[in-house]
């Protein structure tokens, strides 16, 4: 991590906020300058209007500190960074503001742009909220397991992806509790609200299956091509994702039972599915079934538990916001490795 003073001037200038938008992105209405002055020891408010904005921060103070950022419904959009005593580091992400700003079918929110400010010891110095013109956007079609969960100790893999990605790129994760591939593309306030929204070039992460219980192979095969027909109508690049493992053991340490790895009670073997038709649609495919078997079974009944909310809810589908973040950060090793996302805009480890 590149770590140096910063003059005075430019802190004055980073403070600062420029134009705000009424619409998003590409046309954007001057309204009155914003920054610190927003902002508590805990949090920040920006009173802005649906859309995609870049956030500009600088961190650190007189004493040693230790920074993280979330945003509106607990979302990860800057992990914890250190900042030596006296000195200042500068970090930006790419923030999608919209209403209901969590789960689509959940509460509304609150309105414009909301930052937490936390870490162990943290000192915001200054923040710049603007427009992203020319962001990327990455929407999420998906369940519980990815969605951004409203309470805490859930948590979404989706809900962490954003502290792994630089200004540039934006999370739009329109992921859904309780939803299926029959719920998910029947519902208005879903895939009736996120197929407008697709952009060309737009990447759709779909992971659809945990909730696809009494859904019979011949519909969930067709739901799965309905949705990328339709990513593919806007222009947008679809990916499916197959679902997380269940924290199920056999006796011999294995997950290998119907339940840990989605097959239903009608003999439907979800991640097999997904992967004939990412293979037969010419899809990007993200394995994450495999990639979370493999995890879960290296760390064992009591070392994969952490990843899951078993301790706290008896719960071995939904994970605790470590195990979302570990889950997170293999989505975007697949990300980087298939160039689905241009590789400076992972944020590398040091920062």
């Amino acid at each position: 991590m590149r770590r140096s003073p910063l003059p005075l001037a430019l802190l004055a200038a980073v403070v600062s906020v420029t134009g705000l938008s009424a619409v998003p992105a590409q046309a954007h209405a001057r309204q009155p300058r914003t920054g610190l002055e927003h902002c508590t020891g805990t949090a920040c408010h920006f009173d802005v209007p649906n859309g995609t904005y870049d956030v500009r921060v600088v961190l650190g103070g007189e004493n040693a500190s230790s920074t993280a950022l979330s945003g509106e419904t607990r979302r990860s959009l800057l992990p914890e960074t250190a900042v030596a005593a006296g000195e200042r580091v500068i970090r930006s992400f790419t923030v999608n503001v919209r209403t209901p700003e969590g789960e689509p079918t959940g509460a509304e929110g609150t309105p414009g742009l909301d930052l937490v400010i936390g870490g162990s010891a943290p000192a915001l110095a200054g923040i710049r909220v603007t427009p992203a013109r020319h962001a990327r956007q990455i929407f999420l079609v998906g369940d519980s397991t990815v969605c951004d969960q409203p309470g805490d100790p859930y948590s979404g893999w989706g809900q962490q992806l954003p502290q792994y990605l630089r200004e540039g790129v934006s999370v739009a994760n329109y992921a859904d509790s309780g939803e299926s591939t029959v719920s998910y593309l029947a519902s208005a306030q879903l895939w009736g609200t996120v197929q407008p929204l697709i952009r060309p070039g737009d990447l759709v992460l779909i992971q659809l299956a945990h909730n696809d219980k009494t859904t019979d192979e011949a519909t969930y095969r067709a739901n799965l091509e309905t949705l990328v027909a339709g990513v593919r109508d806007k222009g947008g690049r679809p990916v499916l994702v197959t679902p997380i493992v269940r924290r199920w053991f056999n006796a011999d340490g294995t997950l290998d039972n119907d339940t840990a790895l989605l097959v239903n009670g009608l003999g439907v073997n979800h991640p097999a599915v997904v992967r004939e038709v990412a293979a037969a649609q010419d899809v990007p495919l993200i394995d994450l079934t495999a990639k979370t078997k493999a995890l879960v079974e290296s760390l064992g009944t009591e070392g994969s538990k952490a990843l899951y909310l078993y301790d706290e809810k008896r719960d071995n589908t939904h994970t605790s916001a470590y195990g979302a973040t570990v889950y997170a950060g293999l989505v975007r090793d697949e990300l980087r490795a298939r160039h689905l996302v241009p590789g400076g805009l992972f944020r590398v480890p040091a920062e």
